[in-house]
């Protein structure tokens, strides 16, 4: 049923002359990496409380989605039926296992989040409708099936409870503070040794391996050992830091919009060149610690002095 569904948008596809495929691979692309600056700008300039809920609950997501899709290793649509032909570029980016749906688990915490974090109907509502659009983008764009779609939001979604309910575990005790953020470096840490060392399909057609194991890691590398890498800048800024939100307010708008045009230069170039420095796995691993000590170290200091500059 799942891959007549596929066939059945494919045709439609089809039939439209790919009308609508620029725009959902925009959707799709946009969902893997320029959406992090919503949290971030929460985190900086609206409600820290609220935006660390956000990023705690996209790790948390990307960890999971890391375990479950490496241990299911369920195989893309088209290898499962030749007749699924994958719409546009989608394939380039959609390589390796299939269920969970990666970039589903990226945008329900945070688009997800968002909804959870305004009154406003129509804000709420357009954020949902975004995680129902991106859903939708991978199944209409022939890379994932209903269920891997529906998996990930069930799992997304349950990240937002996981982190929210970790938050208020801290809120109410924040001695073990510690303790908690240690656990969440350890989850990521032992995710992505397990990932690493776990046994793999090695299925070959054509005398070709249907999906690489070792290419299949790389992104684990990223999603698990960025829990590691966001639990040690959560709880440096938490011992050390200790910055507020800058608020609504014109010097501290700019300031966290010049924070953010660094985060899109490390979304955008900063991937590349510690993976060309490191390698593939490592450099994941290197672009996250760097990712997040930006993100809730380093700027949160700049804004904390810009801040008692100010106030003197």
């Amino acid at each position: 049923m799942d891959i007549t569904y596929l066939l059945w948008l494919q045709d439609f596809r089809n039939g439209i002359n790919d009308a609508l495929t620029p725009f959902l691979e925009w959707v799709s692309l946009f969902g893997v990496s320029y959406i992090v600056l919503f949290p971030v700008f929460v985190y900086w300039c609206w409600d820290k409380r609220k935006g660390l809920m956000i990023l705690t609950a996209w790790k948390i997501s990307q960890t999971i989605n890391a375990m479950v899709k490496l241990t299911a290793c369920v195989y893309r649509p088209w290898i499962r039926d030749a007749r699924i032909i994958p719409a546009g570029d989608a394939i380039r980016t959609a390589g390796g296992y299939s269920f969970p749906s990666g970039h589903t688990m990226m945008v329900t915490p945070i688009y997800g989040g968002l909804a959870l974090c305004t009154r406003k109907k129509a804000v709420r509502a357009f954020w949902i409708l975004a995680i129902l659009v991106t859903m939708f983008s991978r199944n209409y764009l022939g890379v994932h099936t209903p269920q891997d779609v529906l998996v990930g939001f069930v799992l997304g979604a349950a990240s937002i409870y996981i982190a929210e309910w970790l938050l208020g575990y801290i809120d109410r005790n924040p001695s073990k503070a510690g303790i908690a953020m240690f656990v969440c470096g350890a989850v990521g840490i032992l995710t992505l040794v397990y990932v690493t060392y776990k046994p793999y399909p090695m299925d070959y057609v054509d005398g070709k391996l249907l999906v690489d194991p070792v290419s299949m890691t790389i992104d684990a590398w990223g999603d698990a050992g960025g829990l590691a890498a966001f639990a040690l800048a959560w709880y440096i800024e938490r011992r050390w830091i200790k910055f507020s939100a800058t608020g609504w307010n014109l010097k501290g708008v700019i300031l966290c919009v010049i924070g953010l045009l660094v985060v899109c230069w490390m979304v955008g170039s900063l991937k590349v060149i510690t993976r060309d420095m490191f390698g593939a796995h490592v450099g994941k691993l290197v672009y996250q610690f760097a990712f997040f000590l930006f993100v809730m170290v380093v700027w949160p200091l700049v804004l904390k002095l810009c801040n008692a500059a100010k106030e003197r």
